[in-house]
């Protein structure tokens, strides 16, 4: 359980949610983004997203705001086209200049230059272009905020790198939030680290 949290975000910001494993990084998130009453947890206080309580606010809301990616996030059986139009059609129901779309989220990854054909399938990709996807995924609802529980977890040196300069470029458009229990990675990423110590926030 976490107790008396205060914490202020501005836009555009990064922040890494620092802790060991178990300390409650992942609660946090699940909070913010409305999953953590779904799973049968509670709050109590005020979670504000620009002066509006998320508490007043429905899930469709909640999903376009601020999008997660849960460190065990995995992709749909399908092309890679579909990972992303799937996401649309939920949320969007028809979609216009759906190609264009899904070309300019691959783009804002890295990604359309990489991959030989929208039609393949997600399965095939290497663990770093299968995390980029996600996020790019991610996207698709145009969210205000992002955030990462331990994004980087399962790649290797070169492809977390990537996926840290993606993330440092995207901050320029989104809010990042990311949980991790890498210290050399939060330095690498920059903006401000916010530890949690015995339940707490530490700055």
């Amino acid at each position: 359980m976490l107790k008396y949290l205060n914490l202020n975000i501005a836009q555009n910001e990064i922040i890494c949610l620092m802790g060991s494993s178990g300390c409650g990084k992942s609660t946090f998130l699940s909070a913010l983004n409305g999953f953590l009453e779904q799973k049968g947890g509670r709050y109590s206080g005020e979670i504000l997203f620009k002066g509006e309580n998320i508490k007043t606010k429905d899930e469709i809301w909640l999903r376009r705001k601020l999008a997660i990616l849960f460190q065990d996030a995995t992709l749909f059986p399908f092309s890679v086209e579909r990972n992303l139009t799937y996401a649309m059609e939920f949320y969007e129901g028809s979609i216009k200049d759906k190609q264009k779309r899904v070309e300019e989220l691959l783009k804002s990854v890295n990604l359309l230059d990489e991959i030989n054909g929208l039609d393949i399938p997600a399965s095939k990709l290497s663990g770093g272009q299968k995390q980029r996807l996600c996020i790019a995924r991610m996207l698709t609802t145009k969210p205000e905020v992002l955030m990462l529980d331990e994004p980087c977890s399962s790649l290797d040196m070169k492809n977390v790198l990537i996926v840290e300069e993606l993330l440092k470029s995207l901050s320029q458009r989104y809010t990042i939030i990311i949980a991790t229990h890498n210290e050399e990675q939060a330095k690498r990423l920059g903006g401000m680290i916010v530890r949690i110590v015995d339940k707490k926030f530490a700055f």
